[in-house]
């Protein structure tokens, strides 16, 4: 393995997980147009966008491994966006209250511009039945605003669920990590 690590993105989640990883690297803020494309499938999204920060970063980095991610939530076969406000996020956990929605994570490994490999995680969360008290309890404490789905997994929200189905628990929280380890060592990285 020759050449830094980034991570392309500057999400506190996504950094402290890759710090999991043990390997020294950076961050850089990739500058992605994130519309999707029309009638653009939510993995090919996820995708697409993971590729694009990793290249957008190693563009400007030609000798670095970047890494980029992307996180895609489904439900009643629409992209759920990030709140953004205390309204939008109890509106959002009012509406898949007793349902399940769909977490499509992706992540790309790029160097001088050439995709190196990636990977792509679904996760299914089946939120428990929801009273808004509850909720307005939950977005207060926690405030989700900045996370698709209006919640934090690996904090309070994990209380909102009923089930996580997945092969990868820190997919769910915005990098998947197994895919991540095996696309670093198979480009040399040392990882047990």
């Amino acid at each position: 393995m020759s050449g830094p690590l980034i991570l392309a993105s500057t999400s506190r989640y996504r950094r402290e997980l890759l710090e999991r990883l043990q390997l020294p690297f950076t961050t850089g803020r990739p500058d992605v147009d994130e519309t999707p494309l029309p009638g653009e499938a939510p993995a090919v999204l996820a995708t697409r966008l993971a590729g694009a920060k990793a290249r957008e970063v190693a563009r400007l980095h030609p000798g670095a491994w970047v890494i980029g991610s992307d996180q895609v939530a489904t439900f009643d076969g629409r992209a759920l966006g990030k709140p953004r406000t205390r309204d939008a996020a109890i509106a959002q956990l009012e509406s898949m209250s007793g349902s399940s929605v769909r977490f499509l994570t992706a992540v790309a490994l790029c160097r001088g511009g050439t995709l190196a490999g990636e990977g792509l995680d679904t996760t299914t969360v089946r939120f428990r039945r929801l009273e808004r008290a509850a909720i307005e309890r939950y977005v207060d404490a926690e405030q989700p605003l900045d996370c698709a789905g209006s919640f934090k997994s690996e904090g309070l929200g994990i209380a909102l669920f009923d089930a996580i189905e997945t092969s990868d628990p820190t997919a769910l929280v915005g990098l998947p990590l197994i895919a991540t380890a095996r696309l670093l060592r198979d480009a040399g990285f040392i990882l047990p």
